[in-house]
C-alpha cells in the first residue's frame, strides 16, 4: 500500500518520515515518491494492505521499496529496481540471505549502502520491542 496512504497515525507517518530520512543520509540526491502505487482498480487488487511501499530515483534506478508488515511488526523488506523502459534491472529481499538477484546488479558500495538503510529499517521498527 502507498506510504502516504499509510501514514494515518503520527506513530506510522513519523516512521515514514524516518525512512526517508535513511535514505537520504546514504544518498544525499535521492527523492522519494510515497504514492508508487497508482489509484485504479486493477492496481489496487495486486496492493498489499499489510505493506508500506514507496518509490526511490536511487543511482541504481527507479527503486520501489516494499516493508512487509504483519501487525506493525516489520517481517523484510523487498527492493525492485527497474529501467527507463520499466525492465527490472535487479531484485533484492531481506528475506532470505540478502543477496541481489537479476540481469544488471548494482555495484557492490550500492549493495553495502542499501543494507546498511535496511539494517536502520528494522532498527526503526524493532525499537518498541526491546
Amino acid at each position: 500500500m502507498n506510504a502516504a496512504e499509510r501514514a494515518t497515525s503520527p506513530e506510522t507517518a513519523a516512521k515514514i518520515a524516518a525512512i526517508v530520512n535513511l535514505f537520504k543520509q546514504q544518498f544525499p540526491k535521492v527523492k522519494a515518491n510515497l504514492k508508487p502505487w497508482t489509484s485504479d482498480p486493477d492496481t489496487q487488487e495486486w496492493v498489499d494492505p499489510d505493506s508500506i511501499d514507496m518509490g526511490f530515483n536511487l543511482p541504481a534506478g527507479h527503486t520501489l521499496i516494499q516493508l512487509r508488515l504483519q501487525e506493525h511488526r516489520l517481517l523484510g523488506i523487498e527492493a525492485a529496481c527497474f529501467g527507463p523502459f520499466g525492465s527490472e534491472r535487479w531484485k533484492f529481499s531481506t528475506i532470505g540471505d540478502w543477496t541481489f538477484l537479476g540481469t544488471t546488479p548494482p555495484p557492490p558500495g550500492f549493495q553495502e549502502q542499501l543494507k546498511q538503510v535496511c539494517k536502520e529499517i528494522f532498527a526503526l521498527f524493532n525499537q518498541e520491542q526491546t
